[in-house]
């Protein structure tokens, strides 16, 4: 309830002139001119002032506002109803709602995950309210004012409370001069060489900033300061041992960019880094003379928080074609502890205009994914002319997977590499899904899982052991996905089956055929550098007294595949057919070779077993790789057992060898994606 000019009873003297009146009349138009600000203004170092000093002064004057609102009811509450005593107690309704949902809101920003959209909206009705009445009351009291006298006591306290609100908005301005917070240095360096022109300055990769300039490496890193206290903690620690977080630290990638840099110089990097390492590619750090072609976030973060959310148009041409804005930064926005860190987690959730602005629906469109998951090589790069490389968005788009409108067939990429996971983030629960809400207490994993076991170990992140495990149960399809249950069969990913008789007598052939069908993956199996990544059958036959009859598809004492195995992969090759095997795809014109499973189709391989001696000997049959064998020992065994495993690795040991050296010893850990065996009963001739 406002001042009134109207004199207390039994007291003297106006109220115009009550200190305590006219500091809470000041309070309160201080706090309207910075709430109004906040929700008009566009955001600004001098609203998040504005955010922390309206907070101040909300907490300082709750108590005296609450003291005079007693003290001028006690003072009024006998008098006669009036016009000015309706509107008084309406601003008294006014201002108790404001105040009650101004401590609400601060509750929230403090101690829960994020402020109520709700609780905000009604924070500042009431302000209007409360301006819109008590602006009545006054006017109406100070045209009712006889005395000469107390017209200047009116005044004279209109003007201190005005003096007083002038003096909060002279702390906010002086508190943004004094700690402006940081300011981002976009500036390409001096040295650095546009050699597609000056409007594509991070060419040949596609990737573009809004403004068409750089962005301060600090500016789209700090993903750790995501995950303080009763921020992001879940997402970030999902995200520490993910592939996307560790893309620009792969030490494959870095030694095959050393090796481009050298060859091509060190701007032709720029094609590999706005996939890999968006952070240096668009502050500059991919030029002449730096280190490791990486910036310290860059390397440090790969696809942070803030390269994905701050993407605001994607193309499914690939490539990392992507438009990026710079996300303006919050006060203390990279603080992690402290009352710094405190301060700016406060600031988000009551000011979360600017953190709302991030990229979060785009996330629900492969599309979203193609920018990257689709990847092309041409004349710019590789001198000769356009190669297609890989391709999960056009693979999934021509799959049965995707139903064009109809999301209650189709299984989306984030359905299956971002599955659901229990939550107490922020960002659980959405209404915006078919299947989901806004209280379903379920966040989207940013582990986003696919197939490297291997890179989280060798870089020793953290989590990286549980990640593995998940990625490996991942792999053979023993992760369940409840969202997608009804669309997305159970088993493994790649399911695997052993065709071949029951019986076979002693001195016959036996065919074996092991086929393969492509089950739950929503692209090409495998998927990615197929250059460097394997997939292959291990068969193994074994006679009753366990002696080994057959084997194809084993490694030996150095890791390499036996030759003659039947393996999924590709084999690229340069202008003069020479074979593309250290990852060299700018010198890439075709393929020689190339077998994955598309999505729901099958493929096999077939093995003869031939009873009597005699030696094994690989063929060619109607197009099939075909294997002949002996089995020893075969007419006095009784039966045979079959076991055919399909394997996965993802780096192939000569690359292994040939970024790291031999002496190192690694090799990509092996993982058995499914398997089947099979009894043959051996009988007499």
């Amino acid at each position: 309830m406002m001042p009134t000019p109207v004199p207390s009873p039994g007291r003297s003297g106006s109220p115009w002139r009550l200190r305590l009146a006219v500091a809470v009349l000041g309070f309160l138009a201080a706090s309207a001119a910075t709430g109004f600000a906040i929700r008009l203004a566009p955001f600004h170092v001098v609203n998040q002032w504005g955010v922390l000093i309206h907070t101040v002064l909300g907490l300082g004057f709750l108590v005296p506002t609450l003291l005079y609102l007693v003290r001028h009811w006690r003072a009024y509450r006998v008098q006669s109803v009036s016009d000015a005593l309706l509107l008084g107690y309406l601003c008294l309704a006014f201002l108790l709602a404001c105040l009650i949902s101004g401590a609400i809101v601060t509750a929230q920003a403090l101690w829960t995950t994020r402020t109520s959209a709700a609780w905000r909206d009604f924070h500042l009705l009431t302000t209007v309210g409360l301006l819109a009445a008590g602006g009545a009351h006054l006017a109406l009291s100070y045209w009712r004012i006889r005395r000469e006298q107390e017209v200047r006591n009116a005044r004279m306290g209109l003007f201190h409370a005005a003096g007083l609100a002038a003096v909060a908005w002279l702390a906010v301005g002086l508190a943004a001069m004094v700690h402006g917070g940081r300011q981002p240095v976009n500036r390409l360096p001096d040295d650095y060489r546009y050699l597609y022109g000056a409007n594509r300055p991070f060419a040949p990769s596609l990737a573009r900033t809004s403004t068409g300039g750089a962005i301060d490496s600090q500016s789209l890193a700090g993903s750790e300061s995501c995950g303080t206290t009763m921020c992001h903690e879940q997402i970030v620690r999902e995200w520490a041992p993910s592939a996307h977080r560790y893309a620009a630290m792969d030490t494959v990638f870095l030694a095959i960019q050393e090796v481009m840099a050298k060859q091509n110089g060190p701007e032709s990097t720029r094609y590999c880094a706005g996939c890999h390492d968006p952070i240096s590619l668009f502050s500059g750090t991919k030029n002449i003379f730096v280190d490791n072609l990486t910036s310290l976030t860059g390397y440090q973060e790969g696809i942070s928080c803030l390269v994905c959310h701050a993407i605001q148009k994607t193309d499914v041409r690939g490539n990392a074609n992507y438009t990026i804005a710079q996300p303006r930064e919050y006060l203390w926005q990279w603080q992690t502890q402290g009352a710094r860190r405190i301060a700016r987690d406060f600031l988000i959730r009551a000011y979360p205009r600017e953190h709302n602005r991030l990229s979060k629906r785009m996330f629900k469109t492969p599309e979203f994914c193609a920018a990257c998951h689709k990847q092309f090589i041409d004349q710019e790069v590789n001198r000769a002319g356009w190669v297609q490389l890989q391709n999960q968005y056009d693979n999934w788009a021509a799959s049965h997977w995707f139903t064009k409108g109809n999301p209650r067939k189709t299984v989306e990429c984030r359905e299956c590499h971002m599955p659901l996971a229990p939550s107490r983030d922020p960002a659980a629960g959405d209404s915006a899904d078919y299947n989901r809400n806004a209280g379903d207490s379920q966040h989207r994993s940013h582990r986003f899982l696919a197939a490297n076991n291997f890179m989280p170990a060798v870089l020793n992140l953290p989590g990286a052991d549980e990640h593995i495990r998940a990625t490996e149960a991942w792999l053979r399809g023993e992760l369940p996905v409840p969202e997608i249950r009804e669309k997305w069969a159970d088993g493994p990913i790649v399911q695997i089956a052993i065709e071949a008789p029951a019986a076979v007598r002693s001195g016959d052939q036996a065919s074996i055929r092991v086929r393969m069908t492509s089950h739950k993956v929503g692209h090409d199996f495998p998927t990615g550098p197929l250059d460097m990544i394997q997939s292959w059958v291990h068969i193994t036959v074994l006679d009753d007294r366990g002696n080994t009859v057959f084997e194809s598809g084993r490694r030996d004492a150095d890791n390499f595949i036996e030759p003659g195995s039947f393996l999924f992969k590709a084999e690229p090759v340069d202008q003069f057919g020479n074979l593309i095997d250290r990852h060299n795809l700018w010198e890439m014109v075709g393929v020689r070779y190339r077998r994955s499973l598309f999505p729901g189709y099958e493929d096999f391989v077939e093995y003869t077993v031939d009873c009597p001696s005699g030696s094994p000997a690989k063929r060619r049959s109607g197009g099939q790789d075909s294997f002949q064998f002996t089995a020893p020992g075969a007419a006095t065994s009784r039966s045979l057992v079959v076991t055919a495993r399909l394997l996965y690795r993802k780096i192939d040991q000569f690359l292994l060898n040939y970024v790291e050296g031999k002496k190192s010893a690694r090799t990509a850990p092996v993982v058995e994606i499914a398997r089947a065996e099979h009894s043959i009963e051996v009988r007499p001739e």
